[in-house]
């Protein structure tokens, strides 16, 4: 069965003009209602460098958890946003976002690649001791625009170190559309061959023309797990100034739907959802 992680916090985490918290919320719960696996909802992060999600915490007790098969998810940058969303009990899983590339580490995260590393360390530890869920997006997992090296064995390096950490979870990322089917085919494999006790997923952007070519790589080597965005909207505001957007859902339910391949979704309220989207991202 493939497991979709919905991602409005990177669709919406770039929008210039501030999106009300009742419309967030109103749009949240409609997503809940999808029954996606995850929803990546919101991130506990400095306001100055992502001022959209400042009303994070408000949020959560909007949400309506009790009638959805969906986890939530809250992105972390430090031990600080960690030990911030750990206060709410809604809030299954906490998402780290790991670059290979030490530039884009440092855009990111204000922090180096070792430094992060630390910082994979404590928020596994705090996960584990209050029964939530550390997962690690490993960025820029199929190159970078700045220069940075980048290679299978340099993947394969981090994975090893992530996991020696306390991380089971572990989406590799394409934060700036490097990726294409080649890159896929070859290096989703190899992972998941070199690591078998670990779930690995795939957090795609790419332009919309090249969506359907790395999706239908990524289901011929096995993958099932797959973040993805209502539209397409979004992409990574600290990349660069030309935001790549996510893959959008409708393409990966359509490609399952052409491969005979089953979601648990409810489509009444997917529609539902997308029709109050235009309301979100068009104010």
């Amino acid at each position: 069965m493939i497991k979709i992680t919905e991602c409005p916090r990177d669709a919406m985490q770039g929008i210039k003009t501030f999106i009300p918290t009742e419309v967030k919320a109103h749009y949240l719960n409609l997503l809940l209602k999808v029954g996606f696996d995850r929803l990546d909802f919101g991130s506990f992060v400095s306001p100055k460098a992502t001022p959209q999600m400042r009303d994070t915490s408000q949020l959560v007790d909007q949400l309506d958890t009790d009638s959805s098969r969906s986890d939530l998810l809250a992105i972390v940058a430090n031990i600080r946003g960690a030990n911030d969303a750990l206060q709410f009990e809604k809030i299954n899983i906490l998402g780290f976002p790991f670059s290979v590339s030490e530039t884009f580490q440092l855009r990111n995260t204000n922090s180096t690649i070792a430094q992060s590393l630390d910082t994979v360390k404590a928020i596994s530890d705090l996960c584990l001791k209050s029964s939530k869920t550390p997962l690690v997006y490993l960025s820029m997992g199929f190159g970078n625009p700045y220069g940075d090296e980048w290679n299978a064995d340099i993947i394969a390096k981090y994975t090893e170190k992530i996991v020696a950490l306390g991380v089971n979870e572990i989406m590799l990322s394409d934060t700036t559309g490097e990726s294409n089917p080649e890159k896929i085919k070859y290096l989703y494999p190899l992972l998941k061959n070199e690591f078998p006790e670990i779930s690995l997923g795939l957090h795609l952007h790419s332009k919309p023309q090249e969506t359907d070519a790395k999706l239908q790589a990524a289901l011929e080597v096995g993958c099932t797990r797959f973040d993805t965005t209502l539209r397409g909207f979004g992409g990574c505001p600290m990349a660069k100034d030309e935001l790549t957007g996510n893959i959008a859902t409708e393409n990966l339910i359509a490609l399952l739907s052409n491969n005979n391949m089953q979601h648990q979704l409810n489509m009444d309220a997917w529609n539902e959802a997308l029709s109050y989207s235009w309301r979100v991202f068009n104010p």
